[in-house]
This record gives C-alpha cells, structure tokens and sequence, in this order.
C-alpha cells in the first residue's frame, strides 16, 4: 500500500515536469535613426540586432512575430535568418491580441518584436508583472523572457526573467 503511494506521488511528479512548456522572448525594437514613425536602425540598432542573434542563437525558436513597422523587421531580421524562420506579422494594438496567440503554444517558443510602449504591456497580458516600470524613449537593452508550464488541467504557471542584451 506504501508503495502505490509513493509510486503515484513519483509518476504525478513525473507528469508535472513533463508539462509542455513554452518560451517566450519579448524585446523592443533596437535603436531608431531617428523619431520617424518610419524610420530604420541606426547603425547601432542594426549590430544589436545582431546581438539579439547571438543571444538567442542556441536557443529553439518556432516563430517570430513583429509589427508592420521597419524597425522591428529589422530588429528580428538576423535571428530570422539564422533560425531559417520567416518574420509574422502582427498589429501593434491591441496587445491582447499576440498575447492570446502566443498563450495557445504548447511547448514551443517565440520571440516579439515590439515597442517601448507595447512590450511590457504585451508581459502583462501573458500574466507577468514585470519590475520594469516603464521602457524610456532611449531603452533598448531589455529582454522578457516568460516560461508557461502548460499542466493539462487548470492555469498554466508563467515565471518571468527579466534580462539585457
């Protein structure tokens, strides 16, 4: 008798771990040229882009979203390339948007391209609340990475890290 308990107990263990997990990765776009709605990265935002790459180059990415602006095109560019995975395109508002079709992933990943005034709104929705209070105009080094833990019943669990790159 014992032993079922502790047996049921390990293999519920067991199962919890193996829930599908998914990450998502949340940024801004990296720096603009200048205040135009339209504008490209400067040269400093084209090489974070590229360390953007870097950062998340051993990392399993399924899909990349990005909003219809330049910037954030060109923000996701270099990662796109190096994972062979095309740019999605979602709009900027309202958020709730991309966030219920990021939460429907079951054990896959994503990388958002947003903007200093969507990406912690975009945390919020997915049920997070980031220490961040605020993405100033001159902001581009933060990185959101939120992890859910799909259990098949009841609310996923969302942990939030909160990094630069």
């Amino acid at each position: 008798m014992r032993f079922n308990y502790f047996l049921s107990a390990g293999l519920l263990c067991l199962l919890a771990s193996c829930a599908p997990q998914s990450t998502i990765y949340i940024v801004r776009h990296a720096e603009r040229a200048n205040d135009s709605d339209t504008t490209s990265l400067s040269a400093a935002g084209l090489q974070r882009a590229e360390r953007l790459s870097q950062r998340l180059a051993g990392l399993p990415l399924d899909s990349i979203f990005v909003t219809p602006y330049t910037r954030t095109r060109q923000t996701a560019a270099p990662t796109a390339r190096s994972k062979g995975l095309p740019l999605t395109q979602y709009a900027v508002k309202p958020v709730t948007e991309i966030a219920e079709r990021v939460r429907r992933f079951r054990g896959k990943s994503a990388l958002i391209v947003g903007h200093s005034n969507t990406v912690l709104e975009i945390a919020r929705a997915l049920g997070t609340s980031p220490s961040i209070r605020e993405i100033r105009h001159t902001d581009y080094q933060y990185l959101l990475i939120l992890r859910f833990r799909q259990p098949s019943s009841g609310q996923p669990r969302v942990t939030l890290r909160e990094d630069t790159y």
